[in-house]
């Protein structure tokens, strides 16, 4: 079988490794350097440069570069370079077809399969885009595995004593948290959380909003209004904040392209460790919610982690070190390079997958509840967060009407419990149902989530054995923010979601009696006495003003009565 590398795919940079001889490699690029800036651009005349090239001459033509791509990933956006619009996925391809020409450059030969890794809280659609960016390169993907969890492979790989490891993983533009148990070769992850819209360029933009404020103060100069001036100041800043993780100031003087009819400004400054800090303790703070939820869906506490590791460059602050301790109550383990050790997890786990490497077994889960949308609008649940994947879901529904011949599947993402407040993923519709009674038909739905984190889903009548299904298209699916904005909206609308659940089920079990009883009562009618006539049509009255009134103790004691009516008249014929 063939050689197959592990890729980390970064916001800033992209990494790839290979594992042979029980070592694992980080294959130089074409620059002789290690990590290769994730940045696409095109010359004047259509030239594509990507990687170092690409980032070097970007404030001479910010216009026609792009950087961050990762970011929307999974988005239905479109890029405009050159007079041409990219989605997302194109740019990542560029970036992907260096790193396999860089690969074959150093290795003497074409490398086509490999391990992709992505944020463990990507969406379905995030990583589907990824993979299509792979094949788009030309690679063979043989699987999509989380970032944190090919950390803990390139950590853990060796040891036989069980052990909690919490990874924090803080790149250019996401941060994760993902717990797993490890040991004997077996890597189980426990729970996952994160920010897919929070990273190093996060922590950037905030010097580079101090320094625009402070060129327009001393300068009368908005250099947002120049991305020549702009593009300069960015790369500044991202100097700054790698000299500041590792020396209380940094120094720098910038002289800034001159505008037409301006003369040229220059920048000097010095920027302490603390300011810095001051102006990102909020960012800072973001990183505990997602944190202790993980913690708790993994039914865990700080003291259960036997190690902590920290991922990505953007770890490298101290500040972020610093709360790691807090948290923590220990060091963090930062043995291995925070830049490398994502693609060297994810060439073990290529190795595993092409046979190279023995006895490892990576279980991960899915990030978000999947589940379709059912009558009321409730969400209902077939997969939850933090399953173990690869994993199917089955459940048995049937028709909300009677002689209903078509059902629609509204497919959701989400963790509230109204499908108003959840993200549609997609939506499918099965026909040729045959004309049955409400509640007779049944149909089948099926939920698979393969290996990669990917979903599909299919809907069989079970009479017929006619079935519809989705594969779940990219652009249909959750962007970064809408993810983050899932698991927050659940948990501070927890309780509020809980009662109007119990209210919307509490009107479809009054609903269902109102029909039951109008079909005794229309189908039973020449039976029944006058009395007994009166009787069920005061208790429907009264069950469907207390269901237009929406009041869950109402419908209640309406359905009480009419039960009671329907159950006292059951009595009587069984006694006649």
């Amino acid at each position: 079988m063939g050689k197959a590398i592990g890729i980390d795919l970064g916001t800033t940079y992209s990494v790839v490794a290979i594992a042979e001889n029980g070592h694992v490699q980080v294959i130089q690029n074409a620059e002789g350097d290690r990590l290769t800036p994730s940045v696409y651009a095109e010359s004047a005349d259509g030239h594509i440069m990507v990687g170092a090239i690409a980032k070097n001459q970007a404030s001479a033509n910010p216009g026609r570069t792009v950087s961050s791509v990762k970011r929307l990933m999974g988005s239905n956006a479109r890029i405009p370079v050159n007079g041409r619009s990219l989605s997302p996925q194109e740019i990542s391809a560029h970036i992907l077809r260096k790193i396999k020409a860089d690969v074959k450059r150093q290795l003497g030969e074409d490398v086509s399969r490999a391990v992709i890794t992505v944020p463990a809280y990507f969406s379905d659609a995030q990583r589907r885009a990824t993979q299509e960016a792979g094949k788009m390169a030309g690679f063979e993907i043989m699987r999509i595995i989380s970032e944190p969890t090919a950390a803990a492979l390139a950590y853990g790989l060796n040891r036989s004593d069980i052990q909690h490891i919490l990874v924090w993983d803080l790149g250019g533009g996401t941060f994760d948290v993902s717990i797993l148990e490890v040991g004997d070769g077996l890597f189980h992850v426990r729970a996952v959380n994160g920010d897919t819209h929070l990273g190093g360029d996060d922590w950037d933009a905030r010097l580079i909003s101090y320094l625009k404020q402070q060129i327009l103060k001393i300068h009368d100069r908005d250099i947002e209004s120049n991305a020549c001036m702009f593009q300069q100041v960015k790369e500044a800043c991202e100097r700054i904040k790698r000299e500041l993780s590792v020396q209380d100031e940094s120094h720098i003087f910038l002289p800034l392209i001159a505008e037409p009819n301006h003369d040229a400004i220059e920048i000097e400054m010095t920027i302490s460790r603390q300011v810095f800090e001051d102006l990102t303790q909020d960012m800072l703070n973001m990183l505990i919610p997602p944190t202790r939820q993980a913690l708790k869906d993994a039914e865990l506490t700080p003291a259960d982690m036997n190690r902590i590791i920290l991922v990505g460059g953007a770890t490298r602050m101290p500040a972020v070190r610093r709360l790691a301790e807090t948290l923590f109550q220990q060091s963090p383990d930062t043995r291995l390079n925070p830049d490398e050790v994502v693609a060297m997890g994810a060439a073990i786990q290529a190795g595993v997958l092409n046979g190279s490497v023995q006895d490892v077994v990576l279980i991960d889960v899915t990030p978000l509840s999947l589940g379709i949308e059912t009558q009321g609008g409730l969400f209902t649940r077939l997969i939850s967060r933090n399953t173990t994947i690869p994993v199917s879901a089955e459940r048995i529904f049937t028709n909300a009407e009677d002689n209903q011949t078509v059902m629609d599947f509204n497919v959701l993402q989400g963790e509230r419990e109204m499908v108003r407040d959840n993200i549609s993923l997609g939506s499918f519709q099965l026909t040729d149902i045959p004309m049955l009674p409400r509640g007779k038909a049944h149909v089948e739905v099926t939920f698979e989530i393969d290996v990669n984190g990917i979903l599909q889903v299919s809907a069989q009548e079970l009479h017929t054995g006619e079935s519809a299904g989705i594969k779940i298209d990219a652009v249909h699916l959750l962007s970064g923010d809408q993810i983050n904005r899932a698991v927050a909206e659940a948990a501070v609308n927890a309780i509020a979601d809980g009662q109007r659940r119990s209210e919307i089920e509490t009107s479809i079990q009054t609903n269902h009696l109102i029909q039951a009883a109008e079909a005794l009562l229309f189908g039973t009618a020449r039976r029944l006495s006058k009395v007994s006539r009166r009787k069920i049509h005061a208790g429907i009255s009264e069950a469907k003003s207390a269901l237009a009134g929406g009041q869950s103790e109402a419908m209640i004691n309406a359905s009480q009565e009419l039960t009671s009516v329907l159950n006292s008249l059951q009595e009587n014929c069984e006694r006649a």
